[in-house]
């Protein structure tokens, strides 16, 4: 018999009750219960270390192990891998708000388990698993918009706390592709770590007008706000390759003008500044087009006409 948890699409329980609907124990993300048979995931966006994110309605969920490479035969990543074959049903959870589970429903995997790099809690990059996971029936959980964005400005505050190794680490492991959920809307969900490291290597001027952020945050910091030269909504990525730091007047410049010229400047900005780091792309050349770590087209300098 397939198990009932009396849950519904959106309900928001605390960790007790969840415990003892399932049966499983009160920690961790991947949670087995013998008793149920089910395993319960928690994917949480407040605390957790790991990079999960949905795309196109299927969740691209990281796997179990907090340090060094993850294994596909550890522990409860095994019970997932195998979970089709197994008969364990798998449920999932979201964390959007301390000690709030928002029940989403029974999701299965939908495509092959795949290896990324992402940090670990020691902020050390390592290999570990993703499970592409989607809902067995139903449409996936729709978010308040506003709770995404408190969700983005808190990990944009913990971005201010890292070194800029660290955050080059995270920006450079940034995925090309961004995030998206319905919520009111689409909401694309744009890397902190990206945004953050620009900002940093402006140090405090704009990349465009060259001049002075125009006032500082709360927290005493240029105010700048990053903008990606391919847009987003054009199919750009969100990678550092094609993101850099304007004072507001210039970003909403860019938007409203996104002049050739413009353009030109910026895209000399990003190739002096991964040149004089090191970290420009291999095969990259001058005028021509670039490719990011992924394989996918990034923006080459345009010719003047």
């Amino acid at each position: 018999m397939p198990f009932e948890s009396g849950l519904r699409c959106g309900e928001i329980i605390d960790n007790s009750r969840l415990c003892a609907i399932f049966g499983c124990g009160p920690q961790g993300g991947m949670r087995r219960s013998l008793s149920s048979n089910t395993l319960v995931l928690v994917s949480n966006h407040v605390e957790s270390i790991y990079d999960d994110r949905w795309i196109d309605g299927v969740l691209h969920y990281t796997g179990m192990g907090k340090t060094g490479d993850q294994s596909l035969t550890f522990m409860q990543n095994k019970t997932l891998k195998e979970s089709s074959e197994n008969n364990v049903e798998v449920f999932l959870f979201e964390v959007f708000s301390e000690k709030e589970y928002t029940f989403i429903g029974r999701v299965c995997l939908v495509d092959v388990p795949y290896q990324e790099q992402q940090p670990d809690e020691l902020e050390e990059t390592r290999t570990v698993w993703i499970f592409p996971l989607g809902l067995v029936q139903g449409q996936p959980f729709a978010p308040n918009q506003a709770l995404l964005g408190k969700l983005a400005a808190r990990k944009e505050k913990f971005a201010e706390t890292l070194s800029e190794d660290d955050l080059r680490r995270r920006a450079e492991a940034a995925h090309s592709r961004t995030g998206g959920r319905v919520v009111t809307s689409v909401a694309r969900e744009r890397d902190p770590w990206v945004s953050a490291y620009v900002k940093r290597l402006a140090n405090g001027r704009c990349d465009l007008c060259d001049q002075a952020a125009p006032f500082e945050t709360k927290n005493g910091l240029p105010y700048l706000e990053a903008h990606h030269v391919e847009w987003l909504a054009r199919d750009g990525l969100d990678v550092i390759e094609n993101c850099v730091a304007l004072c507001p007047n210039c970003h909403r410049k860019m938007h409203v003008l996104d002049t050739k010229p413009d353009r030109r400047k910026l895209q000399a900005v990003i190739l002096r500044r991964l040149d004089s780091r090191g970290g420009a792309t291999p095969g990259e050349s001058r005028g021509t087009a670039s490719f990011n770590r992924d394989g996918r087209r990034i923006p080459a300098i345009e010719n003047a006409n």
